[in-house]
């Protein structure tokens, strides 16, 4: 008996994303910090790491390493059909991005140098961040959160710190400034219901924190494509609103000639 279905491909030979490689990045950057690899084997890794298109080359690369960044393929499922009108990605309700557990990363270092958090990454209940000569951005639009309150406590030595929240989410920020600044404007804007609460804390010593409110880039995407579809509604109606008084003047022509012949 013949099995109709098409054959799929084994799971190590599955192509890895951009996302899945920023994954076991910064798990790498996490094993620097904690002093579970020396520089020489962080830079080999994440060598390999962006060289690497299939997740048979990607797993080896953190194998030895502990944390919940472990990247594993896909379920292997035969692929559905696929439409090739791109739209914007749907995004989960609040109660769906509070997923509970310990978070995809507990803290950042930046030292003469940066990190960042992005994307589909899990906010812990405490993360801590530092930096001294050096910036980092923790960018929680697309983030899912490990509790309905998180607690983000950042240390800013001659350095800068850049919270970036969406639209709904609650800010509160307790963190104090010497010779520096924590940014306090997005504090008091009321949160969604079911939405996360997230609390800022920490110092700034000439130095600062800013807190920003940007929304998703999916939810930007649909208001580009709201403002294209209005100019185009607009510019029909208009080419309609000019034919409309083209065909009157020529009947007002006409008329005028209709009366002129009946003149004579």
């Amino acid at each position: 008996m013949t099995d109709d279905q098409p054959d799929l491909p084994a799971a190590a030979d599955l192509r890895a994303s951009d996302a899945d490689r920023e994954r076991v990045s910064e798990q790498l950057r996490d094993a620097l910090a904690e002093g579970r690899l020396d520089m020489e084997e962080f830079e080999e890794r994440l060598d390999a790491t962006y060289k690497a298109r299939t997740y048979g080359e990607l797993a080896p690369i953190t194998r030895d390493l502990p944390g919940a960044g472990t990247v594993a393929p896909p379920a292997l499922v035969p692929p559905p059909s696929v439409s090739l009108v791109k739209g914007p990605a749907e995004e989960a309700s609040w109660p769906e991005r509070i997923v509970g557990g310990d978070g995809t990363s507990t803290w950042g270092v930046a030292v003469m140098s940066g990190f960042e958090r992005k994307g589909r990454w899990t906010v812990p209940r405490r993360f801590d961040c530092f930096a001294f000569w050096g910036g980092g951005e923790l960018d929680l639009r697309e983030a899912y959160f490990a509790e309905r309150e998180v607690t983000i406590n950042c240390v800013a030595v001659m350095g800068g710190i850049n919270v970036i929240v969406p639209p709904g989410v609650e800010v509160v920020v307790r963190g104090i400034g010497i010779m520096g600044g924590f940014d306090h404007s997005e504090e008091g804007v009321p949160g969604d219901p079911g939405a996360p609460r997230v609390v800022i804390t920490g110092f700034a010593f000439w130095g600062g924190v800013g807190v920003e409110r940007k929304v998703p880039k999916a939810e930007r995407q649909r208001l580009k494509e709201a403002r294209r579809q209005e100019r185009l509604e607009r510019r029909e109606a208009r080419r309609e609103l000019h034919a409309s008084h083209l065909d009157h003047v020529h009947e007002m022509r006409r008329e005028r000639e209709r009366r002129r012949g009946g003149e004579r």
